[in-house]
């Protein structure tokens, strides 16, 4: 159509695959994603429904702070480009949005990063994540048991505080890991994405680095996520042209680790990703992210509890969950989530076709998960000549173990 916007037929096309499968939460996903770069007020009302539907509690969260900090972008946009003589004095900066007396933030990036710490408590704790005994024995021998026993860090001189890299497979559940932690701290916890920190304006993403610390002193104790390190703490001699700016936020990022080591009791600084090999040294080193757990695709009892829960209060004729987990070998969580959607699915078109209700069985979840491969399989793949040819400073000691005892090569 002449005059047609192609951006907006596109939305409309994937609006009418939305409204076809309401159910398909990955794809409402991607829909909020691609309204937030066009029609914000629908991105508003499809994030609403996406959380109605079950969304992710987690993936929400991120969302509706990409939604706020885009609606405050919206509100100061760039100043327009000159189109006449050059101005005698420079044009002015954006009016900035007013925020609390504390952050010293000039512009509305910043002000955006103030609106949106908002330090949570979570419920969850690590006996609410089913199976990885290895990887909450881990958890408890290099990261909490000091923490759990204050007067006795203290008379060894240790502060409370501390920082901790997860790293693995994706989709094995690093964040609902690192809220269980906070609970079981019971700190505040504080959830930062790269698209939370990212600005227009150079040095606001260092001055959003500086709000996130301040926030987590004020909260203490309080725990400081940040999912996909590897895109924020990235090596510094990668090249590319934006290396400048991510040189600056990891520079900025080290002096507020030195500061977790030192001077922010009740601090606590967790990370994760899935390329650890990526990130900057310099982090990495003693005093800052010093210690690392490995958390592997979940083992039998997690996937026969991943699966149960998924289910639960779904038409589903005694599925043998026990059965399942067995033919799910090496299925991330994710995967395990795909796979449960996959056969509702199937059961809702066929219940619509018989007129009658036609429950999920075992054999169409076994016949499905045959269907899938899991999505760990080109990690470990991807991760082999790293073992071989990498420099390794001990970080993927639980890794060779792991490959050892599953026979891989």
């Amino acid at each position: 159509m002449d005059g047609a916007n192609p951006g907006d037929e596109f939305i409309e096309v994937i609006a009418r695959e939305v409204a076809a499968d309401p159910g398909n939460l990955a794809l409402r996903e991607d829909f909020v994603t691609l309204l937030l770069e066009q029609d914000l007020g629908r991105a508003a009302t499809e994030l609403a429904a996406f959380e109605a539907h079950g969304g992710d509690l987690a993936r929400t969260r991120l969302l509706r702070a990409r939604l706020m900090a885009a609606r405050m972008r919206t509100a100061n946009p760039l100043p327009p480009a000159e189109t006449a003589a050059p101005p005698a004095a420079p044009p002015a900066r954006p009016k900035p949005i007013p925020v609390p007396a504390d952050e010293d933030c000039s512009d509305v990036s910043a002000a955006a990063s103030a609106s949106v710490w908002d330090a949570e408590r979570p419920a969850v704790t690590l006996a609410n994540v089913a199976g990885l005994a290895e990887v909450k024995q881990h958890l408890d021998t290099t990261f909490l048991a000091p923490l759990r026993n204050p007067e006795l860090a203290a008379a060894f001189g240790q502060k409370p505080g501390g920082s901790l890299l997860m790293y693995g497979p994706p989709g094995c559940g690093k964040t609902f890991i690192a809220r269980a932690i906070s609970g079981d701290l019971g700190a505040s916890f504080i959830h930062v994405t790269l698209a939370d920190l990212l600005s227009k304006w150079i040095g606001e993403s260092e001055k959003a680095i500086q709000s996130v610390f301040r926030h987590a002193r004020a909260a203490a104790p309080c725990v400081i996520f940040f999912d996909e390190f590897d895109a924020l703490g990235s090596r510094r001699t990668s090249g590319g042209g934006g290396s400048q700016t991510m040189r600056m936020l990891v520079t900025q990022l080290l002096e507020e680790l030195d500061g977790v080591a030192s001077a922010n009791d009740g601090v606590y600084f967790l990370a994760a990703t899935n390329r650890p090999w990526d990130i900057d040294s310099a982090l990495r080193r003693p005093g800052r992210i010093d210690r690392t757990v490995l958390v592997l695709p979940p083992d039998a009892v997690a996937r026969a509890a991943i699966v149960q829960d998924a289910l639960a209060g779904k038409p589903a004729d005694g599925v043998d969950v026990v059965a399942v987990a067995a033919a799910t070998e090496g299925f991330s969580g994710a995967d395990l989530n795909h796979l449960t959607t996959t056969v509702l699915q199937r059961a809702m078109v066929k219940s619509m076709e018989s007129g009658a209700l036609v429950p999920v069985t075992t054999d169409a979840v076994l016949a499905a998960a045959g269907d899938i491969t899991p999505s760990t399989t080109s990690w470990f793949d991807q991760v082999v000549p790293v073992l071989e040819y990498g420099v390794d400073d001990g970080t993927f000691d639980q890794l060779r173990a792991y490959r050892v005892k599953r026979g891989m090569r």
